[in-house]
């Protein structure tokens, strides 16, 4: 194994790294060998010098053998979706399910919090006794008899990644298009997937903020994925107004719920979350093409068997049994609710959607340092969106008044009100095949 620190000095130099150089790094990362300073370094290197396609792809190799790689085998296709991630990005909590009740089998390995995101992981963990790390047993029992399993990582699969995971969300290097390849195929790939299908996120809430950053983020997954085997279909979905109008880890399971039992369905969550799941189904064999997957998609919710499967799963990990009927009894509540109104009239025109994301980190909701806690009660929901009356801008679920008072003046902040209706946007900007 080359030294770490003549290692990170050729990248920082701009030189090509080998297979082997890169192999032996990362096996240093996952057995000690490498500290978290010289893999802070490492990150940094790679932001500024970038990877060559084939040095992605052997980064996303060793990521992906650091540990065990799994092997299914099932009645049905195995699938997973990702996304880069965004405010309000609840579609994860409703499309495994959704998908499951199509016969579709979603082993999803999920990650916290990063940067100004809020974390599938983070949200599950709201919801009492539920085990978001089980065992490898416990999770290929539960993908098998409920038809999915929301986790986090476990010390078993990619083990490399955890750790270079919790090191770029504290070291600025979120937003490497090599390092975010990396770190979301090595978990996919190690989960044993047929298919993945991601979503980009482009926009004022997305760490590429710009389309052409998306796409080229969206072509790196798809090259590295086909490169190593894994058929891998990429969207680009708008992130320039939270996709969800909750923000907040409870907050947004309580919104996934409301969704998966019809008491709720927004127009551009619903388009986005539709629209991935029948990617996946069609991938998958489940479909025959994208209309008649997403009207088998909307079957399995509208019935109820998306539900009912969602509180299979939130059970057999530990959860209450009866979530789904009862989310409201379940979920922690915050001791402030405010709402806050705009000061002027109009309509909202634009959404700095990042700092909606910074303030439910400043309450709480989301880390600063690997080590922080969350507190699962706080965050925003009713929050307004483009084109909509500037009345009511969201409210404010916070753990005192300081942090309201906060809350409050970064959400104002936040919007943008003008005369004028905004031009409406996409919700899905384009597709990467």
């Amino acid at each position: 194994m080359m030294l770490p620190q003549e290692l990170i000095r050729a990248k920082r130099d701009g030189r090509v790294l080998t297979d082997g150089e890169i192999t032996g790094f990362i096996s240093g990362l996952t057995d000690g060998r490498v500290t978290e300073g010289q893999a802070a370094a490492f990150a940094m290197a790679v932001f500024f010098r970038g990877l060559s396609l084939p040095e992605r792809v052997a980064l996303t190799r060793a990521m992906t053998h650091s540990g065990t790689v799994l092997d299914w085998d099932l009645p049905g296709p195995v699938l997973d979706k990702h996304s880069t991630g965004g405010v309000g990005d609840t579609v994860s909590l409703a499309l495994a399910p959704m998908v499951a009740a199509c016969g579709g089998y979603v082993p999803m390995i999920s990650g916290r919090g990063l940067g100004h995101t809020g974390g599938t992981l983070d949200k599950l963990a709201s919801i009492p006794g539920y085990d978001a790390t089980p065992g490898l047993d416990r999770f290929r029992s539960v993908t098998r008899s409920i038809g999915c399993a929301i986790i986090g990582q476990t010390a078993d699969l990619a083990p490399a990644d955890r750790r270079l995971y919790a090191i770029r969300d504290v070291t600025g290097t979120v937003e490497s298009l090599d390092l975010i390849t990396a770190s979301i195929l090595s978990k996919k790939l190690a989960a044993g997937l047929g298919g993945l299908v991601m979503d980009v996120k482009a926009g004022s809430g997305a760490f590429m903020a710009e389309t052409n950053e998306a796409r080229a983020l969206a072509e790196s997954i798809v090259a590295v994925a086909n490169c190593a085997g894994l058929r891998t279909v990429a969207l680009i979905t708008d992130m320039d107004a939270p996709l969800a109008s909750s923000a907040g880890n409870a907050l947004e399971v309580a919104y996934a719920v409301d969704y998966l039992t019809g008491r709720s369905g927004e127009p551009a969550f619903h388009a986005v979350t539709v629209a991935l799941c029948a990617e996946m189904l069609v991938l998958g064999g489940l479909a025959t093409d994208i209309a008649e997957a997403s009207r088998k998609v909307e079957d399995a919710r509208d019935s109820g068997r998306a539900a009912e499967i969602f509180g299979r799963m939130v059970s057999a990990l530990g959860g209450p049994a009866d979530f789904i009927e009862k989310a409201d009894r379940y979920r922690p509540v915050a001791p402030v609710v405010r709402a806050v109104r705009s000061l002027t009239t109009g309509v909202v025109s634009r959404i700095e959607t990042r700092e909606i994301g910074l303030a439910v980190i400043a309450l709480g909701g989301g880390r600063t340092r690997p080590q922080d806690g969350i507190d699962p009660a706080v965050g925003l929901s009713s929050l307004a969106r483009p084109g909509d009356a500037a009345d009511l801008l969201g409210i404010v679920h916070a753990r005192n008044e300081t942090q309201a008072d906060s809350a409050e003046r970064a959400l104002r902040a936040a919007y943008r009100i003008t005369p004028n209706t905004p031009l409406p946007r996409l919700a899905i900007i384009e597709r990467i095949a």
